[in-house]
């Protein structure tokens, strides 16, 4: 990273350059407004997202967002996304913004350094914001435990998730496994007993602590049976495509030893949901 770069964005952060009570306002066509490639969050709450439309349609945009001008007229965010989004689902022709300028080497630090202090990111899309700025401007966990106001050890737990298989990252991303199954998984070295692991702790739904356990005993050569043989897994991976084919959305099966289980059919808005009921229905 330049020099100069690194200190104009720790200058940026020590005069509180998001302070934003004192300048200027103006309002921007919502379809000149784009958001920025490297915003870290990569998913967004439909149904949180369109609470915030009813707000928004009633009380309009209280909190303008922060936005850079590019060379063709046009604006990227750099702080606002949610609102934005927002914005357009209650049909917002115009929003407040507050407009910055900077270069797009400044913009890209700025933005992703700003996103990981202020948003409530999911445990992946953080650590990928991590990676993304230690390999785009040739940082050290330290260096960006510094910009982003968390401890080192905090930055590197949070890397460490992305050494997980990616079957597994997919389990987080969607809500199977939570942070702390996955932390605990990282423990195992060998990527077939972490996947052996991560299907059990879905299957059998096991808590953290019981976790640790099935670590330990697959740490000390206990291997615990599989909850189904790769004949039946094919079966259910190929049930779950034709009800995904069916619903729209994502199925999961959970099948038992004793032919039990359940099906998890996953949704993203009320609209869906309510969809999903007719049809069950």
């Amino acid at each position: 990273m330049k020099k100069g770069l690194g200190k104009g964005l720790d200058a940026l952060f020590e005069e509180n350059a998001f302070d934003i009570a004192d300048k200027p306002v103006t309002e921007a066509d919502i379809n000149d407004i784009e958001p920025d490639k490297n915003q870290p969050r990569r998913e967004f709450d439909a149904q949180a997202l369109g609470e915030l439309a009813e707000s928004i349609k009633q009380h309009g945009v209280i909190s303008p967002i922060v936005v850079t001008r590019l060379q063709n007229g046009r604006y990227r965010i750099i702080a606002g996304e949610r609102r934005w989004r927002a914005s357009k689902l209650a049909g917002l022709s115009k929003m407040p913004v507050i407009v910055r300028e900077y270069n797009e080497q400044e913009l890209s630090e700025i933005s992703l350094v700003e996103n990981l202090q202020r948003e409530n990111l999911n445990p992946l899309e953080e650590a990928c914001g991590y990676r993304r700025l230690m390999d785009s401007f040739n940082l050290t966990q330290e260096q960006v435990a510094v910009k982003v106001s968390k401890s080192r050890s905090a930055v590197a737990n949070a890397l460490r998730l992305l050494s997980l298989p990616e079957q597994v990252l997919d389990f987080v991303r969607t809500g199977e496994l939570s942070a702390g199954h996955a932390r605990t998984l990282l423990a195992l070295e060998n990527a077939d007993d972490i996947l052996l692991a991560a299907n059990k702790i879905i299957t059998d739904e096991l808590s953290v602590r019981k976790t640790e356990e099935l670590v330990k005993k697959l740490k000390e050569g206990q291997k615990p049976a599989k909850p189904t043989d790769p004949e039946i897994e094919l079966a259910l991976r190929k049930l779950e495509e034709r009800a995904m084919s069916g619903t729209g959305n994502k199925v999961r099966i959970k099948h038992s030893p004793k032919n039990t289980g359940k099906i998890e059919i996953f949704y993203n808005s009320t609209a869906e949901l309510e969809k999903l009921i007719e049809m069950l229905s």
